[in-house]
């Protein structure tokens, strides 16, 4: 039986998707949709999003990474990555699990838009109503 020397992993919220597979590599790069992080997301900050579960695991260096992220906007799909990434470091090296999920990059943020209710404008606010 052959063995993979790679590892898949799936992260997302809200209604974003990424699809990760992780290699081992003597030097580290994330593509993201055929682009670098840096390409990818145009802000430092969200490239920081993305990369963080590999700088809070001290392992930036080992790996090479090819993402492929769908749905959502720009901040909820570099949330996705981060989650995915953080899952398949914890399989290549269970120890960065405790680390990790003490982080909270482990758990997948529930946090969605509420649906529209019949009868109101939005999800909660209603028309304006006036007594007189």
């Amino acid at each position: 039986m052959a063995t993979t020397n790679f590892i898949n992993a799936v992260g997302r919220r809200k209604t974003a998707i990424a699809t990760v597979r992780m290699t081992a590599a003597p030097k580290s790069s994330i593509i993201v949709n055929g682009k670098t992080v840096k390409e990818y997301f145009k802000t430092d900050l969200r490239a920081k999003v993305a990369e963080e579960a590999l700088d809070i695991a001290d392992s930036a260096e080992n790996y090479a990474i090819t993402a492929h992220v769908v749905g959502g906007g720009v901040a909820a799909q570099a949330d996705a990555l981060r989650h995915a990434i953080s899952r398949a470091l914890t399989e290549a090296e269970p120890k960065t699990r405790t680390v990790l999920k003490a982080a909270g990059l482990m758990r997948r943020d529930p946090r969605a838009k509420e649906r529209k209710k019949p009868g109101l404008v939005k999800a909660r606010k209603a028309k304006q109503w006036s007594k007189r």
